[in-house]
């Protein structure tokens, strides 16, 4: 695996504690389809909402901040995967609510912070 691949994971993986830390129960990770692909889906147990999540982990702000990264065409890809999601486990949105986050991790000296950013989109 390259370093990034490595430093990608780690980020989802720091990203699911601090989501377990605030109560949201890890449905799936990495879901992958035709349309794109989602880091973490979760349900945020206090709101009863259904959460996509794009993690993006950086260890330097050299090519900006890591939510500059899910540009237009990264949340066109996002978004038909969320809906896909939805369609292929035939959920009905009548239910609960349902939104997009992106969590942001920034690695700097071996010390991870974290920025949740809510309904992105």
């Amino acid at each position: 695996m390259y370093f990034k691949q490595v430093t990608g994971k780690f980020g989802e993986y720091l990203a699911c504690e601090y989501l377990k830390k605030l109560n949201y129960i890890i449905i799936e990770r990495n879901f992958s389809c035709y349309q794109g692909e989602i880091d973490i889906i979760a349900k945020d147990t206090l709101k009863n909402e259904l959460v996509f999540i794009e993690v993006k982990t950086r260890t330097s702000f050299k090519y900006g901040s890591p939510i500059d990264a899910v540009d237009k065409n990264k949340q066109k890809h996002l978004f038909k995967a969320c809906q896909y999601y939805l369609y292929s486990h035939n959920l009905n949105l009548h239910h609960f609510f349902v939104r997009v986050d992106v969590i942001e991790v920034f690695i700097s000296n071996h010390i991870p912070r974290i920025r949740h950013v809510k309904q992105v989109f």
